[in-house]
């Protein structure tokens, strides 16, 4: 694949390097990357910066957001980014930390999960300056003799020194040849866009390291990789993540951003602020000296800036006063949704509704069985006041005000 002729001007390499490095965890082949952009201010072409995005669940969210920051930073400086929309790939599944196969996604799953990624990422990037590529486009194209000669640039041996995949095989544990084969198609993509530099996570350095390999085996200079540090989430614990259901989303409503931030322990606020607030490093420094002295100033500073981030400052000042009034003041918040509900749909000989299934259709649960779990938990409130039993019933016609949580409130209305 042809680059596309290009002149541009560059701050100086030294001035690059620094912000290229700030906040990274490592960068494999700092002096080969000091090399490329030095020709880069000779010849006036801009470095390839590629990451992948495999759209295995619809939404990015604040742990996506610290590399698609660094790519930004590529961006500023002159370069190229490419946004990789791993549609072929997320159809293989990666198997980086997983004890066993994921499931495989359907053509359709993909397509509809991806239909919203580049409008996410542009919250952040810059979109007159990114290139977006779906990945089967080079990928489908493959032949068997293409594939027989991807295969044999890379050995058994090496992928098995991969951690997962050891453990899996320690153990006893299957693992599928497609899960083999996920590191060399992503390989394969930096080879098809000549990838100068590769930014992911860190739990991402094994299949970025095969993309430095399997390039140098088809004749190209290796790229070099940028790897950044794993945002936990708002747990506190594991590595954000939508399936951890601990994953602040990028196109969340305000006030959800605001209120989950809020919500993170105070052991990982110095990490938030490093990794999530988008301040300049000595804005950074000023506020980790904040959080020291006042860890929730710190932290509604910090909600107010992620807010500001991704839906503006007038949103962020909304947010920050919706959480004053919920949980400062604890009054019911301006907007409560509300739901018109048909008794004779719900309602029990007795003229009396399960509130498990009244939530369930309020939208406060997915399920009757998580409403009974959250009931027991003491996380729903009628009309303010608790309710942990889980076999509450409730008289129809009648209007209801449901929270879940400290931040979810619905009004229903049963006619």
């Amino acid at each position: 694949m042809e680059r596309t002729p290009a002149t541009q001007t560059f701050p100086p390499v030294a001035e690059q390097l620094a912000a290229i490095r700030d906040g990274v965890l490592e960068i494999v082949g700092e002096d080969d990357l000091a090399r490329k952009l030095e020709r880069a201010a000779r010849t006036g072409r801009p470095l390839v910066v590629k990451q992948g995005f495999d759209p295995t669940r619809p939404d990015l969210h604040l742990g996506h957001a610290v590399s698609l920051r660094k790519l930004r930073t590529f961006q500023e400086l002159g370069h190229e980014v490419v946004f990789v929309v791993g549609d072929l790939t997320a159809r293989v599944g990666d198997p980086t930390g997983r004890s066993e196969q994921r499931p495989p996604l359907s053509a359709a799953e993909v397509a509809a999960n991806a239909r919203t990624y580049t409008e996410q990422a542009f919250r952040i990037l810059d979109p007159t300056r990114t290139r977006v590529e779906f990945n089967s486009r080079w990928l489908e194209p493959l032949r068997l003799p293409d594939i027989l000669e991807l295969t044999a640039k890379y050995t058994v041996a090496r992928l098995l020194e991969r951690e997962d995949f050891a453990q899996r095989y320690r153990e006893g544990r299957p693992i599928a040849v497609v899960e083999f084969l996920y590191p060399l198609l992503q390989a394969y993509d930096s080879v098809a866009l000549r990838a100068d530099v590769e930014v992911g996570g860190a739990d991402q350095r094994f299949n970025l390291l095969v993309g430095r390999d399997v390039q140098e085996r088809y004749g190209q200079e290796p790229q070099v990789c940028v790897l950044l540090p794993l945002l936990r989430g708002t747990d506190g614990v594991r590595k954000m993540s939508k399936t951890f259901d601990n994953a602040v989303g990028l196109t969340e409503p305000p006030e959800e951003q605001y209120g989950k931030t809020m919500s993170i322990p105070d052991a990982v606020l110095d990490e938030w602020i490093e990794l999530a607030s988008g301040w300049p490093p000595a804005e950074r420094a000023r506020w980790r000296e904040v959080a020291r002295r006042d860890p929730y100033a710190a932290k509604r500073a910090l909600a107010w800036q992620i807010v500001a981030q991704f839906h503006g400052p007038a949103a962020a000042d909304r947010a920050a006063a919706h959480f004053d009034r919920v949980h400062r003041e604890r009054a019911v918040p301006e907007a409560v949704p509300e739901v018109v509900v048909p008794a004779a749909e719900l309602v029990d000989a007795d003229g009396r509704v399960w509130l498990p299934r009244l939530l369930v259709r309020a939208g406060l649960a997915g399920s009757t069985s998580e409403a009974g779990r959250l009931l027991e938990e003491g996380a729903i409130a009628v009309d303010e006041e608790r309710v942990t039993d889980r076999a509450t019933r409730l008289p129809a016609p009648g209007t209801y005000l449901l929270r879940r949580g400290k931040r979810r409130f619905a009004r229903v209305r049963l006619v």
